[in-house]
């Protein structure tokens, strides 16, 4: 019998990016605190909290390999948060105007059976070009990016944001690096090519 996958996320954008494994899957939503701890940086936040996701599996399952995934998005030292309104998305994407902006997902696989985990970071860049307010604006309009870290969706109208994206893995913006997911299985035996259904 082959080994469960089960992603630690009821994040539709992550699900999405796993069905392109052609696999199935198991999903579930963790419940964990993801508040950060005291004097906790943002790479050391999101490798503990994608853990602590892939681990919460085991209240639910007795074997498998879960997928736990976190992440954050900085600019400069700051953690961005969601800007809820049109008003704090302009003040966010304005302040962006001609800068970088850095995504940093933590990424675990956790195997039940065995308790054991190996967790990475991934970092991924975005830059952003010369925007007017009401460049801005327009774009707040288009695509209502009220619940989105950093005021945008890359995988939308977001694209016209940017000058470029830096990075091993488009798929790291989004929240699920799949290109080291598939290394880490990998690692673990579970091999994506040969297990795909035949037709």
């Amino acid at each position: 019998m082959k080994i469960p996958l089960i992603l630690a996320s009821s994040s539709p954008f992550r699900q999405s990016i796993l069905k392109k494994f052609n696999l199935p899957f198991d999903y579930f939503s963790p419940n964990i605190d993801e508040s950060p701890l005291e004097g906790e940086s943002a790479e050391q936040l999101v490798l503990r909290l994608s853990e602590l996701k892939a681990k919460s599996a085991q209240q639910h399952f007795a074997k498998g390999l879960v997928i736990g995934s976190d992440q954050v998005a900085l600019h400069k030292t700051s953690i961005l948060g969601k800007p809820h309104n049109k008003e704090n998305a302009i003040k966010q994407l304005c302040r962006f105007s001609g800068d970088k902006v850095t995504f940093l997902t933590g990424l675990c696989l956790y195997d039940i059976e065995s308790d054991t985990a190996t967790t990475i970071l991934e970092p991924f860049h975005v830059h952003f070009k010369e925007l007017t307010e009401a460049q801005v604006s327009a774009y707040c309009d288009a695509e209502q990016p009220y619940q989105c870290a950093g005021s945008f969706k890359s995988e939308g109208l977001g694209i016209c944001l940017f000058e470029k994206l830096e990075g091993d893995d488009p798929n790291s913006l989004v929240g699920l690096p799949l290109i080291r997911l598939n290394q880490l299985l990998a690692e673990r035996g579970f091999d994506v090519l040969s297990l795909q259904p035949h037709c």
